[in-house]
């Protein structure tokens, strides 16, 4: 595999996973100490969804510009 290769991998490895919840320890946890402030103390896909948007868009930006 090219380097190039590579760094695309990682690059949209981490762009996309902040749009998981499981993606690394600290969101399972985090999710249990906000938990109460949502609605029925359910987290919403669609609103995770909404949240995470605008990080990762402009992560991904940044990785294209580099």
């Amino acid at each position: 595999m090219s380097d190039e290769f590579k760094y695309a991998v990682v690059a949209g490895a981490v762009t996309g996973g902040g749009l998981t919840v499981i993606a690394n320890a600290p969101n399972p946890a985090g999710m249990a100490i906000l938990k109460p402030s949502f609605t029925d103390e359910a987290v919403s896909p669609l609103g995770l969804f909404l949240a995470a948007t605008p990080p990762t868009l402009i992560a991904i930006c940044a990785f294209l510009w580099l």
